[in-house]
């Protein structure tokens, strides 16, 4: 039923009449402007008019306004369809051997769209460019090994070893920088990181041109990614920030094949028109590649709209179902809904039909797109083009369910998929699956390489180092180094700011400094640098702060310093990946500060944090208000007591949990000589503290001890007679440590050494190195690791206390010589006071006590009725639930 009947279809078609008319006068920017003003003036005259972000199912640049490629179509054809060969028969070589598994079907349907931007579009770094940035849809590695194949950029034996890489030579299964260094730039199959990084690449190239340090004029972020990717909440999370800051550098190419892993990704409706209307409402730039050319005299002859109507009324699931088909399926169950079509499609044979093409695969319309979002200005554009999965596959694959996981190919498929696209492979050979290549004297490869000559060169060609940075000396942090005084007492957290004040006032590297913040800047004690550094923005200040009278009033600025993020933990993270990856893809060294609650890094982000690791990423993570009792009133979902452990999964990450100002100090200026120096490819996390305590000064010639994760802070009195144990104390439980050593020597009569244990991890790390060493030259002298260098006295118990879960501690078990014995804080945290939180995840100075008493008891060097008696004088109730009970 209409609810809008038409009441005069005379007026309706006047008014359609002029619009036509305005049309082919004015063209379609003017018919555009006036149609908004008439929706402007009636809806100032109170009429509703509800907002619909979409338009027809059709591209959204007309035949008559499409830019024509320059290129030669033909031999950039014959270069697509070798790059689909070898693509997919790399993947079939592998596993005829092997299960190392791998991917057809995705970039059999992105191929045209990878091709163009190869052939037109994506510059090489070079004295003319600084570079585009492409990041490539994971599944799709196998097209971008093909390609480099055919330029020249790898060999027979790398495709050969396709996922195979334990012997070397091998290729990766994905985009992997950290296993191909010169190759990959961006590890993007983790799905939804690529959309959210590139994002934020293109937003931290804009603060690197605003601030004078780069220059990045004309430079573009390519991203391309998968209609089923844009599920993923990282892929649609950000992008109003993308038009709010008018990221014209950024262009997203989302291949919608209308398919995920295992089925549609909208069978009932249209992921097109979703994505559309998501983007178009967020502020983008919107071009919808739909129909290829084939299409275009079916559309001009549309007249009274009715195939834009069909087009519209099939969802997803029905054109999935036509390219699983035949021609003859299309024309009965597309063209047949409506005689009008039939008859528009009469004498079109079935093979005709069938050659109806989608946008996705037609360079033309593709270069077309691609043309339109380069020149585009002031708002980011996406490229939504419509391709079907497996192109090409035919019955093994092409637009079916099980697509996605094909690794296998038949006679007949192969056959088919060589006819299909012309490929000179004789029947004989054609279960070989042969590699094709072109001579060096052929018209293709002279064209493929003429082609990237004047684009810059070999695009595959990842910059692995810049220009090294001066870093202070150890002596320029002395403000921190030094005691706090008596009476003065601050937090780690406190401390971090002061290093971090330092280093932006360096001359060397001061600019090179990138503070990030999500939005707890005042929490953290960073809002003096609002006003002395600026807080980054595209367009500066436009509004007086409400805090304008005060001395740290809120600073926006151009020129600002500080990348301020919002609520947003993830796009923080992302600004900090493109600020420690700025080495190689900018060809300048930053230095990226990210400080955030610990609880909301590794746990919320911390895919995002593994993809820093392949990155190759240099820059440090801060895990603020760190510990699971620090943060003592915020209870069970801000207390972090695992943060450390997560960081330990990851191989580069070299992370520490310091309880001293100086301690700080050191690790973050060799992590600064590490990094911006010597070019390490590591990145720090490190956990700083919201409790307020004085800092002793640093013990002399603790440095290198304080790096290798431990060192001997307080030796115990010389009196072999009495009982002797060795305390390990992290972070804020070092203070508790401290305390339960006075305890045992003025109530127990033991003595103990107090260690101060800045990394379990960095500890257990070389620990693991020296015994592997150890165990592979078993003719030569012994090394000792650090850990057991230090624990000499092995007949002493060993008691370990963090603010975190058991497991971070145990790390070293096997490496600590005699008993020993870890207090952490399992379980989840609570809101209390510090001082109940301890003695309620039994970590404190009395539990401490025991654990050391039950140590030496077990020993026979004290006796059990010194635990009993302890126990009771420290008012330890021993029925105590435990923490981790349920």
């Amino acid at each position: 039923m209409d609810l809008h009947p038409d009441i005069d279809p005379q007026e309706t078609q006047e008014w359609l009449d002029a619009l036509e008319s305005v049309l082919i006068n004015e063209g379609p920017e003017r018919a555009h402007f006036l149609l908004e003003k008439l929706v402007e003036k009636a809806r100032r005259s109170g009429a509703y008019l509800p907002y619909s972000a979409n338009t027809a199912y059709i591209n959204t640049i007309p035949t008559g306004r499409e830019v024509r490629s320059p290129g030669d179509n033909a031999i950039e054809h014959r270069i697509r369809s070798y790059v689909r060969w070898n693509a997919m028969a790399m993947v079939l070589r592998a596993n005829r051997s092997t299960n190392v598994g791998g991917h057809i079907a995705s970039f059999a349907s992105a191929a045209t769209l990878y091709d163009v931007g190869y052939n037109h579009f994506w510059h090489s770094p070079s004295e003319e460019h600084g570079g585009d940035l492409v990041y490539v849809q994971g599944h799709s590695s196998p097209g971008i090994y093909a390609y480099a194949f055919l330029a020249g950029e790898l060999t027979e034996e790398h495709l050969n070893n396709f996922r195979q890489e334990a012997g070397g030579n091998g290729l990766s299964s994905y985009p992997h920088p950290w296993l191909m260094p010169s190759f990959w730039q961006f590890p993007t199959v983790s799905m939804g990181l690529g959309p959210i990084m590139a994002l934020y690449q293109a937003r931290f190239m804009k603060y690197l041109g605003s601030r004078g340090l780069a220059n990045t004029d004309g430079r573009k972020i390519w991203a391309f990614m998968g209609d089923g990717e844009m599920d993923e909440p990282e892929s649609l999370g950000a992008i109003t920030l993308a038009s709010r800051e008018k990221l014209d550098n950024l262009i997203f190419v989302v291949n919608c094949n209308l398919q995920r892993l295992d089925g549609p990704v909208r069978g009932n409706g249209k992921i097109i028109q979703e994505l559309e209307a998501a983007f178009r409402g967020a502020g983008w730039n919107v071009i919808k590649v739909i129909w290829g050319s084939y299409w275009d005299p079916l559309l001009a002859k549309d007249t009274k709209g009715l195939l834009q109507k069909r087009m519209m009324e099939c969802v997803d699931g029905e054109y999935q179902n036509f390219k699983a088909r035949d021609g003859a399926y299309v024309r009965k169950h597309f063209f047949g809904k409506y005689p009008e079509l039939l008859e528009m499609v009469a004498t079109m044979s079935d093979d005709d039909i069938w050659r109806l093409n989608r946008g996705g695969h037609d360079p033309h319309k593709v270069y077309a797109a691609y043309t339109e979002a380069v020149k585009h200005k002031g708002q980011p554009t996406v490229i939504l083009a419509k391709t079907i999965k497996g192109y090409g596959m035919g019955e093994s694959g092409e637009a079916q369910n099980i697509t996605h996981q094909q690794k296998k190919m038949g006679t007949i498929s192969l056959k088919a998929f060589r006819d299909r696209f012309g490929l000179n492979i004789p029947d004989d050979k054609i279960d070989d699956v042969p590699y094709l290549t072109f001579e060096k004297n052929s018209d293709e490869y002279v064209y493929m390489r003429e082609r990237r000559a004047e684009l810059g060169g070999f695009y595959h060609r990842r910059k692995r180092q810049a220009e090294p940075l001066e870093v202070p000396s150890l002596s320029a942090f002395e403000s921190v180094l030094k005691p706090s005084g008596e009476g003065r007492e601050s937090s780690t957290t406190m401390a971090y700011v002061r290093i971090l004040n330092i280093l932006t006032k360096d001359k060397q590297i001061g600019k090179h400094i990138v503070p990030i913040v999500a939005d707890e800047s005042r929490t953290f004690g960073m809002e003096g640098m609002f006003r002395q550094l600026g807080i980054w923005s595209s367009v500066g200040q436009l509004y007086t702060p409400q805090d304008a009278d005060q001395l740290m009033y809120y600073k926006e600025d151009k020129n600002g310093q500080i990348l301020q993020e919002g609520i947003n933990e993830a796009g923080a993270l992302s600004s900090w990946i493109a600020a420690a990856t700025s080495y190689s893809t900018h060809g300048i060294q930053m230095i990226p500060f990210f400080i955030f609650y610990s609880m909301f890094g590794f746990q919320r982000v911390g895919d995002l944090i593994w993809a820093a690791g392949d990155m190759r990423c240099r820059g440090f993570l801060i895990g603020g208000t760190a510990g699971r009792t620090t943060l003592n009133g915020e209870g069970l979902q801000h207390e972090d007591g695992h943060s450390h452990i997560v960081a330990s999964t990851i191989p580069n990450c070299v992370s520490y949990d310091p309880a001293f100002s100086y301690e700080l100090a050191v690790i973050v200026q060799d992590g600064l000589r590490r990094m911006c120096q010597n070019q390490e490819d590591v990145f720090y996390y490190i956990t700083v503290m919201n409790e307020n305590y004085s800092h002793p000064e640093m013990p002399k010639g603790m440095e290198q001890s304080i790096l290798k994760g431990m060192y001997l802070f307080r030796e115990a009195a010389k009196r072999s007679k009495d009982p002797h144990i060795h305390l390990l104390g992290s972070g804020t439980i070092l203070r508790e440590t401290i305390a339960a050593a006075d305890i045992l020597k003025r109530d127990y009569g033991v003595n103990a050494d107090i260690w101060s244990v800045t990394s379990f991890t960095e500890l257990r790390r070389e620990a693991l190195k020296i015994h592997r060493w150890n165990m592979l030259h078993p003719e030569k002298k012994s090394r000792i690791s650090h850990i057991e260098d230090c624990l000499k006295r092995k007949e002493s118990p060993v008691i370990a206390a963090t603010d975190y879960m058991k497991t971070y501690a145990d790390q070293i078990r096997e490496f600590v010589p005699g008993t020993y014995r870890v207090l952490g804080t399992d379980g989840f945290g609570r809101s209390d006071t510090r001082e109940k939180l301890r003695q309620f995840f039994e970590v404190d100075r009395n539990y401490i006590t025991v654990a050391a008493l039950k140590a030496l008891a077990d020993e026979g060097k004290v006796p059990a009725k010194a635990v009993t008696q302890a126990i009771k004088q420290l008012g330890i109730d021993p029925e105590k639930p435990d923490p981790v009970t349920l």
